[in-house]
């Protein structure tokens, strides 16, 4: 099937930062310079200081403004919350003298969660889900097709395409000229199965095949030929059956009489006999579970009545799928319809219709974000980041490394041997010039793509250089354009800290047992550790927060 044949899955684009990224801010670095005292602190900037550690302004108020229950401009409400955080801090700087913020499930969480915020930066949440949603407005339509593949070589030269090219658009002409096109594509495929497919596709949808073929396919209009469209595979003719509206997903039972195996000739006489009996047992009120369990040859699904997974089109085979999606109403039975395993009794039980957008976004969005279809699910983020940084791109320095690719494979090491004496600028990105030999090493080091023709292997390998480029200087400079970045590193880092010291020296304990631990524990940290609360600065905020709010 096409759905099988075409699916070609490749690499994650987050893995390829490996060729460039580097670590981003460390989140603790400025907090160790100001506690090393080689930065000063402002007075107005400190809070207050906790086991020798300054909290600052600004990570006192991102808290704050986080809790629904602190009202700044409240006095009070101010000092109560004042003492929580000095608790806080103080149950924190707990855990780090019990060097809990060392252990290696900490430390790999807390890098885990780094990583998993990083990325949530480095997107576009409204782009790709709207990469997503092309996707899913092509779901409501199926299409029927049949298409003819003539295979191209897994590393193709440009050269290479010329002699199969030539003769997909002979067998084209042939089928312009009046040539039945299924015809055609039995008759190339008999003679030539090595480099000549041929196949009748029922029900083709969306996110089952190449990108190259979807786009080509729901492109064509109805009774049409395309000309050679070129995927990862070959070059394809495509003809457009029909088009009809997705049904969507139904659930059925069914019982299987079957044909007998060791008969040649199936005398189909008595199996329809026996069917139509059943069929009659059930339109006259039988219990169709009981019948699939008492008398159905399929037994998997016999043990649950006969029930079938939820299916959609081309799940099922034809005769049984055409008889199964006719019925119209829940409870309602079909006449016995054969197929090559006998005859079907088959029972609709539930209408799903689509699915809706946000029961199938998580799963295809996995999958854009995988292989040739990243490129259209992370366009919005790529095109934003080389405006953002100043892209600019050279298409004649760019030509002349297309050409090597009439006669090299560009992860070939001949290729980066021609490639490595060219140096015209290729791309202009964030302040610097790219020349030729640059990506052309880049490919080398990061031959990553999903393409066996040569020249669309180089333009997805190039894709992929402009992202990492931009990439690593985003991440770069991911707390100067997002200053709370390092608040939510520090709120997970100490909420992670809180939980397990809270765990071991509170928690544990019997539920009428923890208030008197928590008050005694409170009261042994503010002996051990120094608290200095800068309540001017408190008082400030209280300040401008009431003259903002009137």
């Amino acid at each position: 099937m096409v759905k099988k044949g075409l699916i070609k899955k490749g690499f994650v684009w987050f893995a390829l930062t490996g060729c460039l990224a580097g670590q981003g801010t460390d989140l603790l670095a400025e907090q160790k310079n100001i506690a090393a005292g080689q930065k000063k602190i402002p007075a107005d900037s400190l809070v207050m200081t906790v086991a020798g550690k300054p909290v600052l302004l600004d990570e006192f108020l991102f808290i704050a403004q986080k809790n629904s229950e602190v009202d700044l401009s409240d006095r009070k409400s101010v000092e109560n919350y004042v003492e929580l955080f000095k608790n806080f801090k103080l149950k924190v700087a707990e855990a780090e003298a019990k060097g809990l913020d060392k252990t290696k499930a900490f430390k790999d969480e807390l890098d885990g969660y780094r990583a998993q915020l990083t990325a949530s930066y480095l997107s576009d949440k409204a782009g790709e889900e709207a990469a997503v949603r092309a996707e899913y407005d092509r779901y409501g339509e199926v299409l029927e097709l049949s298409h003819i593949l003539f295979r191209l070589p897994k590393q193709t030269l440009s050269k290479d395409t010329v002699a199969v090219y030539e003769q997909a658009m002979q067998a084209y002409e042939r089928i312009a000229q009046g040539a039945d096109f299924d015809a055609v594509g039995a008759e190339l495929s008999a003679a030539d199965k090595a480099h000549i497919g041929y196949e009748y596709v029922r029900s083709f949808l969306p996110m089952q095949s190449v990108k190259a073929f979807e786009n080509a396919a729901y492109a064509q209009p109805v009774g049409t030929v395309s000309k050679p469209v070129r995927t990862t595979m070959g070059f394809h003719l495509i003809k457009i059956h029909s088009r009809k509206p997705n049904p969507g997903k139904i659930r059925v039972a069914h019982i299987l009489v079957p044909f007998a195996k060791d008969t040649a000739a199936q005398d189909t006489a008595a199996v329809l006999a026996r069917a139509e009996e059943l069929y009659q047992q059930a339109v006259a009120g039988e219990d169709f579970a009981e019948l699939a369990k008492s008398f159905s040859a399929d037994s998997g699904s016999a043990k649950r009545g006969g029930v079938l997974p939820v299916l959609g089109l081309g799940e099922m085979i034809e005769p049984f799928e055409k008889a199964a999606f006719a019925l119209q109403q829940p409870g309602d039975i079909s006449r016995p319809v054969k197929t090559r395993f006998g005859y079907h009794i088959i029972k609709l039980l539930e209408k799903k219709g689509l699915p809706p957008f946000e029961e199938l976004q998580k799963g295809w969005s996995r999958r854009m974000a995988q292989g040739e279809r990243n490129f259209e699910y992370y366009q919005a983020f790529d095109e934003r980041m080389k405006r953002e940084y100043g892209y600019r791109f050279y298409p004649e320095a760019y030509a002349e490394l297309q050409a090597l690719c009439n006669d090299y494979f560009p992860s070939d090491r001949a290729f980066y041997e021609k490639a490595k004496e060219m140096d015209k600028t290729l791309f202009h990105l964030n302040g610097t010039d790219f020349p030729q030999n640059e990506f052309a090493y880049y490919i080398q080091r990061c031959p990553f793509s999903t393409k066996s023709y040569a020249g669309d292997f180089m333009q997805e390998v190039y894709d992929l250089f402009i992202r990492d480029i931009v990439t690593t200087a985003e991440r770069k400079n991911l707390t100067m354009k997002h200053p709370e970045f390092n608040h939510l590193m520090q709120e997970y880092r100490d909420g992670m800290l809180l939980f397990e010291i809270s765990n071991r020296e509170v928690w544990d304990k019997p539920a009428a047992e923890q208030a008197k631990a928590e008050a005694d524990w409170l009261a042994r940290l503010e002996k051990e550790y120094p608290v200095a609360i800068n309540w001017k600065v408190v008082k400030k905020i209280t300040k401008q927060a009431k003259n903002k709010k009137e």
